[in-house]
């Protein structure tokens, strides 16, 4: 049966059905030799669809796993720079595995990755607003009113953040450490959010995702979601 290209991509695991129409667009995909156009659809069973040359392999086994991610990786699949990426670390997990979101550089902890495409994009899409723990650690004794506007929203240069929860704060010495869960997904948001009430992150771990918790999984280990976990995932 035929189906658009950009759900066959996604189905495939190799990214969301967006970012597929993007490659389609770039005459990255073709279909039985020929260029495709957005908007073409083919049928695996007889057409040879092909992405950079390599042929879409269709209801491949869909792998989902947890990752905590250490600093100094980069979350992406490769980097110009050579630094270590992510998928270094889930080597012998047998698919082309994808991050689900960004964790920066030197922000550790929680990452999910999978080849599932339309999962991927339903978990970073903001419209579902997923929410994300952190545990942070910040220079100086935090004040009543910076956590305030922590939890109440704080002005960014790209506007407003929506309200975060801000929970188990404690002093220690110079530092403060404390928990906060957000909804969006903003470039860098938890470090701006903080910089912005007059306390630098120096520290900055993921720790929750949804229902998905980091535990004691040691930094650069990952385990495999069970079959419950993934259906309550697609139920978010």
């Amino acid at each position: 049966m035929k189906e658009r290209l950009q759900k066959l991509i996604a189905a495939a695991g190799l990214a969301s059905r967006r970012e597929a129409e993007r490659w389609i667009s770039a005459g990255r995909v073709t279909v039985n030799g020929q260029t495709a156009a957005l908007g073409d659809s083919a049928d695996p069973a007889c057409d040879r669809v092909e992405v950079d040359g390599r042929p879409l392999l269709v209801g491949e086994r869909k792998y989902y796993v947890l990752l905590n991610k250490p600093v100094g990786y980069v979350t992406t699949l490769s980097d110009p720079e050579g630094r270590p990426v992510v998928t270094d670390l889930v080597r012998e997990v047998p698919a082309r595995l994808h991050p689900v979101g960004r964790l920066d550089l030197t922000t550790e902890g929680l990452l999910l990755l999978t080849n599932d495409g339309e999962l991927t994009h339903r978990l970073a899409h903001p419209r579902h607003e997923v929410e994300k723990t952190y545990l942070v650690r910040l220079r100086g004794a935090l004040s009543a009113a910076a956590r305030r506007q922590l939890a109440e929203g704080v002005m960014l240069e790209d506007g407003l953040t929506a309200p975060a929860r801000v929970e188990k704060v404690r002093v220690t010495g110079s530092h403060t450490w404390l928990e906060i869960s957000i909804r969006e997904g903003r470039n860098r948001q938890v470090r701006r959010m903080c910089e912005a009430v007059g306390h630098p992150v120096s520290r900055l771990k993921r720790i929750r995702l949804a229902f998905l918790e980091l535990g004691t999984l040691p930094a650069g280990k990952y385990r495999i979601l069970s079959a419950a976990e993934v259906a309550r995932l697609k139920r978010l």
